[in-house]
């Protein structure tokens, strides 16, 4: 409880600058948990594959979804890569297809966060039917993951989500955006989430206010600074953290100021800190720093640029580890979002207990509403930093879009939505088949009438005025007659008829 006291002290001094936009600074109040993950759902699925178990790069084993309880599909198949890249993972060699809504059913043994990771490979698929392009939806217990879809050709794509599961049942929806598409998956992850990855609420930095977390992410952007990619096998999570240089922004200044460090030794977790799970050693041993010199302090700050998409709120998560120092107290730097004040004066020996290469991280909510298309993350000197020392570090970096009031991740529309949309869709093909029987109905109707008429105009000629009344009326029997009539009701009630089924067709009735 001391360490947590500590903790809370130190973010309530730290006051925020709302100009632009507005951020929330968050604390965390978490225990790290130092054992090895063991998560209570684990579902890895390859989809599509006829193969009772396959094997990916990271030595992780996925079952097939054909014979599996999971799959829930009204009309899919699997479909095989006939000439496969090798250098891909298996779990990118097949994939199911769907042309119409289905569903993955996962158990649910603990209610919480859940890791789910949605895999795309467009490979040249053929003999899809009647449909002719792949866009489709997504969605997950009410959350809109993906809309109007449509995977890269190209290298896989992973769709990174955390989704918060308070039911006994996670679905995961694909459906195709209409009658001409499909919707496709290759590999399917669920898995629950550490309890200290994305704690079911944060405390403000007044202390006044508890925001309620239980949200649906997407992740954005997951870097390691100042380091080499970090592939799954390598994470506890299995996450990819790429380096950092694309999105660092330098100038000749800069150049002599900034520079790149590596720890060799053992990353000292602790409880109230960060867990292996929150960040692996290989993204806490590597960092960009900035320091002096010479007695002066330098002027600027570390500055990293990442687009990102309008009128969604982003958690951004900062992951410090004091990794460059030589004694403790000695590091002191503010961090700033989009050129607001985030933090001032971070002393990382103090959040850390006062122990070296121990990590931690903070986390911001930034509001969209008056923020442009990317988040400027910059670390610099503080008022607290000190000459021939160390004066901003940044181990990693996390970027989160959190869904919008529609509960969406893609766009202003809801679950309801798309599901209303797609049985519309069905409505309409039924309908277009009704309409195309009646259209040869129709066709009949005018021949019937045709050749009703042609018999009338026979029945109704002229006749010589020198023939008599009885040769007149012999010449035409009785039975004609009343056919005719008979012909004419029936061509009557079938028009009636014809006029219902079209009231029927444009909603009248």
């Amino acid at each position: 409880m001391e360490v947590l006291d500590k903790r809370r002290n130190e973010v309530k001094n730290h006051q925020m600058l709302a100009m632009s936009i507005r951020i929330t600074s968050l604390l965390l109040i978490s225990l790290a948990v130092v054992s090895a993950f063991s998560p209570a759902d684990h579902y890895l699925i390859d989809c599509g594959t006829t193969e009772p178990t396959v094997v990916d790069l990271d030595h992780r084993t996925f079952t097939q979804d054909g014979s599996s309880a999971v799959l829930s599909a009204t009309k899919s198949f699997g479909l095989k890569n006939s000439n496969p890249d090798p250098s891909l993972s298996p779990i990118y060699h097949t994939a199911r297809v769907f042309t119409k809504p289905s569903d993955y059913k996962f158990k649910i043994k603990e209610k919480g966060t859940h890791l789910v990771r949605i895999h795309f490979h467009r490979f040249g698929f053929k003999n899809i039917g009647g449909t002719c392009h792949d866009q489709f939806h997504v969605s997950a217990n009410g959350y809109v993951l993906l809309h109007n879809f449509a995977a890269p050709k190209g290298s896989p794509i992973i769709k990174d989500f955390l989704i918060w599961v308070d039911d006994d049942e996670l679905v995961i929806r694909f459906m195709p955006a209409d009658r001409s598409s499909f919707a496709f998956v290759n590999a399917i992850e669920v898995i629950s989430a550490p309890k200290d990855l994305i704690p079911d609420e944060y405390v403000s930095s007044d202390q006044n206010d508890r925001i309620n977390i239980r949200h649906a992410y997407e992740t954005m952007y997951r870097i390691n600074v100042g380091g080499v990619k970090v592939t799954p096998f390598n994470d506890s999570l299995w996450r990819n953290w790429v380096p950092d240089d694309k999105f660092l922004k330098l100038s000749d200044a800069s150049l002599k100021s900034y520079s790149k460090i590596h720890f060799d030794g053992r990353i000292q977790y602790h409880l109230g800190g960060a867990s292996r799970e929150v960040g692996p050693d290989n993204m806490y041993n590597s960092a960009r720093m900035i320091s002096s010199l010479n007695d002066s302090i330098p002027k600027l700050n570390m500055t990293w640029v990442f687009p990102v998409e309008k009128r969604f709120s982003y958690l951004v998560r900062l992951h410090f580890c004091d990794i460059a120092s030589i004694s403790l107290g000695m590091i002191y730097f503010n961090v700033y979002l989009n050129g607001n004040l985030a933090y001032e004066n971070v002393d990382l020996s103090t959040l850390t207990n006062y122990v070296l290469a121990s990590p931690f991280y903070a986390d911001f909510v930034v509001d969209p509403e008056k923020f442009s298309d990317a988040i400027r993350v910059e670390i610099g000197p503080s008022n607290l930093s000190r000459s021939h020392a160390v004066d901003g570090i940044l181990n990693g970096l996390e970027i989160f879009k959190m869904d919008n009031s529609w509960r969406s991740l893609n766009g202003e529309v809801c679950v309801d939505q798309l599901e209303s949309k797609n049985r519309s869709n069905g409505q309409m093909s039924r309908l277009l088949s009704l309409t195309g029987a009646v259209c040869l109905l129709a066709i009949a109707f005018l021949v019937m009438r045709r050749k009703t008429e042609v018999k009338d105009s026979f029945g109704w000629s002229r006749v010589p005025v020198d023939v008599s009344e009885i040769d007149l009326k012999s010449s035409f029997p009785k039975s004609n007659g009343v056919e005719i009539l008979e012909n004419r009701q029936k061509l009557m009630e079938f028009g009636e008829f014809l006029e219902v089924i079209f009231e029927v067709l444009q909603g009248k009735r």
